[in-house]
């Protein structure tokens, strides 16, 4: 039977099983729009293309499922590009469809036409340019083979409107056979032997986990090994989630877990740091290590032997030497570990570990996180501690990027994967609050959450309209502290307090801009009134903002300044 190709286009999501694309329509696509109503996939109107790419991105990071979205020509998919560079530096498996001009105009500086493949090149995993309606099919599985296998990535695939206009005869492929593309799923058994000889010879071991556990699904696994060899767990802050921050006291009550020891970096726990900085074998698994994790690359982890899992191989080595390098999925290889230490168990573990566990425990009782607390004004790590005492475990939580970002990080306790969704290595503000509507239609019953600045809000803050005209109850916290609050701290620290640019005051009213919209804004503007204003706007059945002015001047600690070692944090203002 002959298709078009804008009908053949859907006939490729359903059998990927894609149930909703966010976009937003173009003429170079309005052929694609036009056979949308015979198809049962929910589409979501954004109202901008960036919102449309963090919304397919929270959707998968939610989910573990393939996000997607489509968008027409020119500017349509240059809007995009922000998201599809998000999700590339994230490991977010994504679909990204773009309309293009007709075949025989590329080129020619047709109207609404640019090179979007040249333009996302350096940051998608592929893309492809349809140019014959009878690739179409084949062009689309691949796409999602590609997204979803190996290291997941955003594909691209642009669609010229002569070819989803053209006919063909359906038909989608089996399988798919690429043979430069085979990625190394298993992990080498004799490298991780030698990974598991390390550990059990160890006397201060450090498990560093990062994405690369919520992406392969392996926190069962890490938590089952972290406890079996009795290591401390760090974990990046894509990786936070990926293994549990508190534990069952056994009373029903909820306890700090002993070996958790919290996110290291620049805004890190102190003993995150310091067990990094004094462990003698770190077993670091589905980590980059990110500048932003390492500090100064010389002095870091300065007595360790490191052993490096990932499934991407130009990632192991990148940026920090190993000694036990191991290719391959997270689970796979976690898999092999238990079974190695279950095997031959490690003799007298709990009191070989003894001396350093006391070490880390003290390490946390004296340098715990903490903040002054003011009976005046409203501290941002306050309200996240409260929003986490009423929301619950099982809420998702996605933040904007700065200061709000780091006190969620630090202060919010996070024990299940996929609860926090947040832009770690290209730091995009703007993200939380289209990919929390992401989230939300992924999870149309879990309690979603963006904890949001004043300033983030505002680069999307237009997809309110979507979140209202869709009934998407998605619950916006803003920390309100008339800044942007780490372009400001860092003025303060490191340039002379000379805060040029940093002050946000002429900002909106945010309760009546979401009334504006048709959502409920309430606010809180005294330490009392935070619990209140969290409970009331929870309980609400539909999107809100809660804006809480806090104070204005408070900064993030720790935090290591740039050029030095994890070892020369600032703990408290200079």
């Amino acid at each position: 039977m002959k298709l078009k190709g804008a009908q053949i286009f859907f006939e490729c999501l359903k059998k990927e099983g894609v149930e909703v694309v966010f976009g937003f329509p173009g003429g170079a696509v309005l052929d694609i729009y036009h056979e949308m109503a015979a198809h049962n996939i929910r589409h979501i109107l954004v109202r901008h293309e960036q919102g449309a790419a963090h919304m397919a991105d929270g959707y998968a990071r939610a989910s573990g499922r393939v996000g997607v979205c489509l968008v027409t020509s020119g500017p349509g998919a240059t809007n995009t590009v922000t998201g599809i560079a998000t999700a590339y530096m994230d490991s977010v498996p994504m679909v990204v469809f773009t309309g293009q001009v007709p075949t025989p105009l590329i080129g020619d500086d047709a109207f609404q036409e640019v090179d979007i493949m040249g333009i996302t090149r350096p940051c998608t995993k592929h893309s492809y340019l349809v140019r014959d309606v009878k690739d179409l099919a084949p062009a689309i599985k691949e796409a999602f083979y590609l997204a979803r296998t190996g290291r997941p990535g955003p594909i691209l695939v642009d669609l010229p409107k002569d070819v989803i206009q053209a006919q063909t005869d359906f038909k989608y492929p089996k399988k798919v056979d690429l043979p430069g593309y085979r990625p190394t799923v298993e992990a080498h058994a004799g490298q991780v032997r030698k990974a598991c000889e390390l550990l059990a010879k160890a006397k201060s071991p450090v498990i560093f986990a990062g994405g690369g556990i919520i992406i392969s699904e392996a926190s069962e696994e890490l938590t089952r090994f972290a406890r079996l060899i009795q290591a401390p767990v760090t974990c990046s802050l894509l990786g936070l989630g990926g293994y549990p921050a508190t534990t069952d006291s056994g009373d029903g009550q909820r306890r700090p877990d002993p070996l958790w020891l919290g996110m290291p970096g620049m805004h890190g726990a102190y003993q995150a740091n310091m067990a990094i900085s004094h462990a003698d074998v770190i077993f670091a698994i589905g980590v980059r290590f990110d500048d932003r994790v390492t500090g100064k690359i010389s002095t870091f982890a300065p007595k360790a032997k490191i052993v490096h899992v990932d499934i991407d191989p130009t990632s192991i080595s990148k940026n920090v030497e190993v000694d036990v390098p191991i290719v391959g999925d997270c689970r796979n290889a976690l898999e092999q570990c238990l079974e190695f230490f279950e095997k031959a168990p490690i003799e007298g573990i709990s009191e070989a570990r003894t001396p350093w566990l006391d070490q880390v425990a003290r390490w946390k009782k004296d340098h715990p996180l903490t903040y002054c607390p003011s009976e005046e004004l409203i501290k941002p790590q306050f309200v996240i501690e409260k929003l986490h005492e009423i929301a619950g475990r099982d809420a998702i939580i996605t933040t904007e990027v700065g200061q709000h970002q780091m006190w969620t990080a630090q202060f919010y306790q996070f024990d299940r994967p996929r609860t926090l969704l947040t832009s770690g290595g290209l730091g995009t503000m703007g993200y939380g609050f289209p990919a929390a509507i992401g989230a939300q239609v992924a999870f149309p019953d879990k309690l979603v959450i963006d904890i949001a600045g004043d300033g983030s809000i505002q680069m999307n803050i237009q997809e309110l309209c979507t979140a209202v005209c869709n009934n998407i109850p998605v619950k916006v916290v803003i920390i309100n502290n008339t800044y942007l609050g780490l372009p400001r701290q860092w003025q303060e620290l490191f340039y002379e307090k000379n805060y040029t640019g940093s002050c946000m005051e002429g900002s909106p009213d945010f309760v009546k801009l979401a009334e504006a919209y048709g959502a409920v804004g309430l606010r809180a503007e005294r330490p009392e009134q935070v619990e209140s204003v969290l409970r009331q706007g929870l309980a609400i059945q539909g999107p809100v903002f809660m804006e809480f002015m806090v104070a204005t001047e408070e900064n993030v600690y720790p935090i290591v300044p740039p050029g030095k070692s994890l070892t020369e944090m600032l703990l408290t203002q200079l």
